[in-house]
């Protein structure tokens, strides 16, 4: 089935292109059907790209999804028009009202900073409160996955000594829960962060369920017992190309950084890496859609 997606969004011709069923509004409109509404705060500085990586993935499973978008209106983005925003995006006040069945809030590159030092945080924390009663289930990702640990559950980020970039084996700890059915042990995940989260806490804490962690990079991914929230901490979303063009970003800035592990062949920067990853990051957003979202969402919400 499709995902609905604004009409004249630019991720249109790329998804179209990559054979992604892809329904505008008016077309969606006059079918009678019960969509699924996601909503997805976009986070990321280059958000078109973002916008690509998640409705690719959200339009490969057999159900109707209708998109909408949501941007802070406390931090003004700099790598987007705001006539984009103006035209694909909402701000909370603008949705706040509405029940959505899913929701996703993707990471950012402000780690560096201390939660309640984010220009936007208050704002986020209305967010995630009213996802509590407004949000079937939540999908957060990176930084998202951090500032859900820490405002849900009172677990804090620490700084790493150095970024963790790369791609990662990660080993499961139970494969019966419904987010990782069909996932092998052990699959390839990229990651990218100056931050972690503590293992112990996620482990002593009865409300969470620690599904795979990396001797590498550490904890990967969570979910709560509830399926209220499931947290990624790294980007399973990433195109094959994304962490190269993060390490030509940070060498232009003049940043000393490593190459990303085990990512370009024979760590040499100029040859083209491979997607390791795909095949279970398409089938960890169909379970969510399904097992967390669809089969629990209320067909009517009141």
């Amino acid at each position: 089935m499709p995902i609905n997606i604004p009409k004249k969004l630019p991720a249109t011709g790329l998804l179209e292109k990559e054979k992604i069923f892809v329904m505008d509004e008016e077309r969606a409109f006059e079918q009678d059907i019960r969509p699924l509404n996601i909503i997805i705060l976009n986070l990321m500085p280059e958000k078109e790209k973002t916008e690509l990586q998640l409705l690719r993935l959200l339009g490969n499973t057999p159900l109707q999804v209708n998109i909408t978008f949501m941007n802070t209106a406390t931090h003004e983005s700099k790598n987007v028009s705001k006539t984009h925003l103006d035209t694909f995006y909402r701000t909370f006040e603008q949705v706040k009202h509405r029940k959505y069945d899913g929701m996703i809030i993707t990471g950012a590159p402000i780690e560096h900073l201390e939660f309640e030092d984010v220009n936007y945080w208050q704002e986020m924390v209305q967010i995630m409160d009213w996802s509590k009663t407004n949000v079937t289930s939540v999908l957060h990702i990176c930084w998202g996955a951090q500032a859900a640990l820490y405002h849900h559950y009172d677990i804090g980020k620490f700084e790493l000594p150095k970024k963790c970039s790369g791609i990662f084996k990660h080993r499961l700890s139970d494969y019966t829960v419904d987010l990782v059915r069909g996932f092998n042990d052990e699959f390839n995940a990229p990651v990218s962060r100056y931050t972690s989260v503590s293992m112990e806490e996620i482990k002593r804490d009865p409300r969470l369920n620690l599904l795979s962690i990396s001797d590498d990079s550490g904890v990967f991914l969570v979910v709560s017992n509830d399926g209220k929230h499931v947290m990624i901490t790294g980007h399973f979303e990433y195109d094959a190309i994304t962490l190269a063009e993060e390490y030509d970003r940070d060498i232009s800035k003049g940043i000393d950084i490593d190459i990303p592990e085990n990512y370009f062949p024979n760590d040499d920067p100029t040859a083209r890496p491979l997607n390791t990853w795909r095949s279970h990051t398409h089938l960890l957003f169909s379970n969510w859609l399904n097992y967390y979202v669809y089969q629990q969402t209320p067909f009517e919400w009141e």
